[in-house]
C-alpha cells in the first residue's frame, strides 16, 4: 500500500519517463525539498526492465532514501528496495531499486564490467563531486559504448547542468520548482569566540525569540559535536530540547532518532550529510557554522585527509534550504555577509584536489586504459596523474596485486599493506595498523606499535572487525612484530626514513623533518603520518614505526645503490673514499678509507687553495718567484694545476704541510731555468766581490741591498733583464739602515757621498771613509 504524499517534483516524472523511452541519457535540476531521491528512482523503475542502481554521497542518504521509497511503496528496506553501503548491506532476492555509495558501484564495475541486469544508474546530488562519482560518470559513459540502452541519469540540485548534458550527448534537461517556504537569513559578526559558544549562542537567541521548531545546526566534524554537546546540554535542557548528533558514523537507529519526526523539540548537531538526500522532519531553524571538513590529499602520507574550511555557496544555500521544508524558516550564519559574499560559487571537484591513486588502480584491475584514455567531465591534473602512477608502481600495485587490493575498502597504501600482512600470517594486526591509519585520528603514541598496544578506540574496533569480514580471517592474531613492520613497509616505501641528531629526521627524499613526541632509540624508520606545517620550516611526523636496513635489501633491492663519493674530513683535515649503500637519497650503509690518489690530489688542492696556499707555502718565496717571472717577461705559472701535482699522493693537510718545501721547485720547473737566470738572475756581484741576493716584487723594479762599502767602485748600477733594468740599489751603513736608496750611482758619489761620509765618519769613526770611493 502506497504512502506518497504529493512532492513537486512529481509534475515531471510523467515527461522523464516519456523523455527516458526516447533517449537514456537525462539531467535532473531539483532544488531541496522537491523529492528527487525518493521519486525519480522508483518512477524510473516502472520504465526499465532490469534494475536500477543510485548512487548517494553518503552512506546515511543511501541508507535512509532506501527506508523512506520502501516505506512509500508499503515495504521494508530488503524487498523490492535496498540499500548497500561499505559493510553493510539489505538487499534481497526481489530487490530491484538498490540505493548505493559512490565506492560500492566502483566496486561492481571491477568485477562485473557490464553491469548485467542493471538498465538505469541515477546518480544523486552530482554537485558534490566526489572522486568516485566523477569516476562512475566516465565509466558508464564508457560502458555505453557496448550498451547504448543504458540510462545514465545525473540529478543535482546546485550544479549547472549544461556541462553535463553536454558531457552525455547534449542530453535533455528537466526541471522540477521546489517546495520551500520563505526564508530569513542572517548573517553574524564576527566573533573571536570558540565555535561551540558561537552554536549556543545562536540556540540561546532562537529560544528568546521563542522559536518553537526543531533546530539543526551545521559543524565541521565529530568532535565538534562533541564538543557544542557538552557545551549546549544545559541551554538545552532548560528549555526542553532533545539535543541530538547525526554524523555518518552513527547506528541507524541513532541516526532515525535525529531525522524522524518527534513531538519534542530537538536540536540536531550535523555533519554535511544533513546538507542533502537526507529530508530531517520539522526543522524550522538552521545555524551554519560556514565550515565543513573538506576531502585533501597529503602529498606526505600518501593518505586522504579531511581538513576544515569554508563551504561554497552552493553548499550554504543547501543547508539555508533544510530550514524551509514545512514552515517559514530562521538561518543564523556565524559568519558575516562579507564572508558568504567572497566565498566560492561551487567546490572544487574531487578530481582537482585529491589523490588520484585510488583511481588509478581501479582503471587498472578493469584494463581500462590509462587516465588520459578515459573521457572525464573534468580532467585531472597531469601532476597528480604522475604522483598517482609513481605510488601504485612503487608498491607494486600491478596485475594479480592490483586485483588483490582492490577487494579491500581501503587506499592503495593501506590495502597494500593489508594483502602484505596476510601473506605475512599477521592479517589480524595488518586489519587493526590499516583502521588506525585509514581514520586518521590523533594519536598520543608516536610509534605505531605503541599505538597498537593502546585499547583500541569503539570506531576503530568496528573498522578493524569489518576488514576482518572482509578478508575472511579468524580474528585470532599471530603476534610478529617484524612481520607486522615488513607489511607495513609495503605500503610505504618511499616513507623511509634514518635519525640525525635529536627530533630531527632524513628522509628518503632528503627532506629533513621533525618528529613529535618522545624520540625514539631506532635509528631507521617510516614516517608514516607526516603533515606540513606553513608556519614551521621542517614538516611534522606524527607517527612512526621502525625498520631494519637490511629489510630495505630484500624487499626493494631495485632501489638500493651503490655509490663512491671522495670526500673531506673537517675534523681530519684530510680526504678519504665513502662507499655507502643508499635507498633513494639516504645511507643505510657507509665505510671510510683512503681516496684514489687522482680524485684525493684534487680536493686536497681544492680544500688548500680554500684557506690559502700560503697556509702551506712561504708567502714570500712564492711572491718573489711570481714577480721573478712577470720581471722577466714570463706567462704567470698555472698555480691550481702545480699544487695538484705537488697533492699527488697525499691525503692531507699535514702531509701536504711537509712537502710544501717542493713547491717553489715544482714551479721552476715549468719554465726555461737557464733562461730565467740570464733574464732574472737570483743575485748579482758587486765590485767588492760580494754576491747579493736580486730582490723581485709585483709592479716595482727589482732591487738589491748591501753596505756601501761593496759598492765603492760602482759608478753604475747593475742591470738585468730584457731591457736592461738597473737595479735599485740600498746603501746601507755598517747598522744595515739604508743611507740612500738610487739608480745612479755615479750622481750619488758626486752629490751626496760627500755629505754622507761626515757623517759616517762622526758615528763610525774605525771604518775607512775614502774621499773617491
Amino acid at each position: 500500500m502506497s504512502r506518497k504524499s504529493a512532492l513537486p517534483v512529481d509534475a515531471i516524472l510523467p515527461e522523464m519517463i516519456e523523455s527516458l523511452r526516447q533517449t537514456p541519457n537525462l539531467v535532473i535540476e531539483a532544488p531541496p525539498g522537491a523529492g528527487k531521491t525518493t521519486r525519480v528512482p522508483p518512477a524510473v523503475l516502472g520504465v526499465v526492465q532490469g534494475n536500477v542502481i543510485v548512487l548517494e554521497p553518503r552512506r546515511i542518504a543511501a541508507r535512509l532514501s532506501a527506508r523512506r521509497v520502501a516505506w512509500e511503496l508499503g515495504e521494508e528496506a530488503g524487498g523490492t528496495v535496498g540499500y548497500q553501503v561499505r559493510f553493510e548491506e539489505k538487499t534481497g532476492p526481489r530487490t530491484r531499486l538498490r540505493f548505493v555509495t559512490e565506492g560500492i558501484l566502483t566496486r561492481r564495475l571491477m568485477s562485473d564490467p557490464t553491469l548485467k541486469g542493471v538498465d538505469a544508474v541515477i546518480l544523486d546530488e552530482f554537485h558534490e563531486r566526489h572522486l568516485d562519482s566523477d569516476l562512475a560518470l566516465a565509466l558508464l559513459k564508457r560502458l555505453q559504448q557496448t550498451r547504448p540502452a543504458l540510462s545514465i541519469i545525473v540529478m543535482s540540485a546546485t550544479l549547472d547542468a549544461a556541462p553535463i548534458a553536454r558531457f552525455l550527448g547534449y542530453c535533455p534537461v528537466l526541471r522540477s520548482e521546489g517546495r520551500m517556504f520563505p526564508l530569513s537569513i542572517r548573517h553574524m559578526p564576527y566573533s573571536p569566540e570558540s565555535l561551540q559558544v558561537q552554536v549556543r549562542k545562536a540556540v540561546e537567541l532562537l529560544l528568546r525569540e521563542k522559536h518553537s521548531g526543531h533546530m539543526l545546526a551545521f559543524l565541521p566534524g565529530i568532535a565538534e559535536i562533541r564538543q557544542t554537546m557538552r557545551e549546549c546540554e544545559s541551554a538545552a535542557r532548560s528549555a526542553g530540547l532533545l539535543l541530538l548528533p547525526l554524523h555518518g558514523d552513527l547506528t541507524p537507529a541513532e541516526q532515525d532518532q535525529a531525522v524522524m519526526s518527534s513531538l519534542t523539540r530537538k536540536l540536531i548537531l550535523a555533519t554535511n550529510v544533513a546538507e542533502s538526500s537526507v529530508t530531517v522532519e520539522g526543522v524550522t531553524a538552521v545555524i551554519d557554522s560556514g565550515l565543513a571538513r573538506i576531502a585533501t590529499y597529503s602529498p606526505w602520507t600518501g593518505l586522504p585527509t579531511l581538513q576544515v574550511g569554508r563551504v561554497s555557496k552552493a553548499s550554504a544555500t543547501q543547508r539555508a534550504g533544510r530550514a524551509g521544508r514545512t514552515a517559514l524558516g530562521e538561518v543564523l550564519r556565524l559568519y558575516p555577509e562579507e564572508d558568504y559574499l567572497l566565498r566560492p560559487q561551487q567546490d572544487s571537484p574531487e578530481i582537482a584536489r585529491s589523490d588520484l591513486s585510488q583511481l588509478l588502480l581501479t582503471l587498472r584491475v578493469m584494463k581500462a586504459g590509462h587516465f588520459n584514455e578515459v573521457d572525464w567531465l573534468d580532467a585531472p591534473p597531469a601532476e597528480a596523474v604522475e604522483l598517482a602512477e609513481s605510488l601504485l608502481d612503487q608498491i607494486g600495485a600491478k596485475g594479480e596485486m592490483a586485483e588483490r587490493m582492490s577487494r579491500y575498502p581501503l587506499s592503495p597504501r593501506l590495502s597494500r599493506i593489508l594483502v602484505a600482512a596476510i601473506d605475512r600470517g599477521v592479517g589480524e594486526d595488518g586489519c587493526r595498523v590499516a583502521a588506525i591509519l585509514s581514520l586518521g585520528e590523533r594519536n598520543e603514541k608516536s610509534d605505531l606499535l605503541e599505538a597498537l598496544d593502546r585499547a583500541p578506540s569503539p570506531r576503530e574496533r568496528q573498522h578493524a572487525e569489518q576488514l576482518l569480514r572482509a578478508a575472511r580471517l579468524s580474528g585470532k592474531p599471530r603476534h610478529d612484530d617484524d612481520a607486522l613492520l615488513l607489511s607495513v613497509l609495503a605500503g610505504f616505501p618511499d616513507r623511509v626514513a634514518c635519525r640525525r641528531s635529536g627530533s630531527q629526521i632524513m628522509l628518503s627524499n632528503g627532506v629533513t623533518a621533525e618528529v613529535a613526541g618522545a624520540a625514539h632509540g631506532c635509528e631507521f624508520m617510516m614516517a608514516i603520518d607526516v603533515e606540513d606545517r606553513k608556519e614551521k620550516p621542517m614538516p611534522l611526523v606524527r607517527m612512526t614505526a621502525r625498520i631494519e636496513p637490511e629489510w630495505l635489501l630484500d624487499l626493494f633491492p631495485e632501489r638500493v645503490k651503490e655509490s663512491s663519493t671522495v670526500v673531506w674530513n673537517r675534523t681530519n683535515e684530510r680526504v678519504e673514499q665513502v662507499n655507502a649503500l643508499l635507498y633513494d637519497k639516504l645511507v643505510i650503509d657507509e665505510s671510510r678509507g683512503p681516496a684514489p690518489d687522482g680524485a684525493a690530489a684534487d680536493l686536497l688542492a681544492c680544500r688548500a687553495l680554500e684557506v690559502g696556499i700560503d697556509q702551506f707555502v712561504e708567502k714570500e718565496l712564492l711572491d718573489q718567484h711570481l714577480a721573478r717571472l712577470a720581471f722577466a717577461g714570463f706567462d704567470a705559472p698555472d698555480i691550481p694545476q702545480t699544487l695538484r701535482e705537488l697533492c699527488l699522493g697525499l691525503h692531507s693537510f699535514g702531509e701536504l704541510k711537509n712537502a710544501a718545501e717542493g713547491f717553489i721547485a715544482l714551479l721552476e720547473q715549468q719554465v726555461n731555468g737557464r733562461l730565467l737566470n740570464d733574464l732574472a738572475p737570483l743575485s748579482v756581484r758587486l765590485a767588492s766581490g760580494r754576491q747579493t741576493k736580486i730582490h723581485y716584487e709585483q709592479e716595482r723594479p727589482p732591487w738589491i741591498s748591501s753596505r756601501l762599502q761593496d759598492f765603492f767602485g760602482m759608478t753604475e748600477s747593475p742591470k738585468i733583464g730584457p731591457n736592461k733594468t738597473p737595479l735599485v740599489a740600498h746603501l746601507l751603513a755598517p747598522n744595515h739602515r739604508a743611507v740612500q736608496t738610487t739608480t745612479d750611482l755615479a750622481g750619488f758619489w758626486e752629490r751626496l757621498y760627500p755629505q754622507v761620509r761626515k757623517e759616517l765618519m762622526r758615528r763610525y769613526p774605525r771604518h775607512l771613509w775614502p774621499d773617491r770611493p
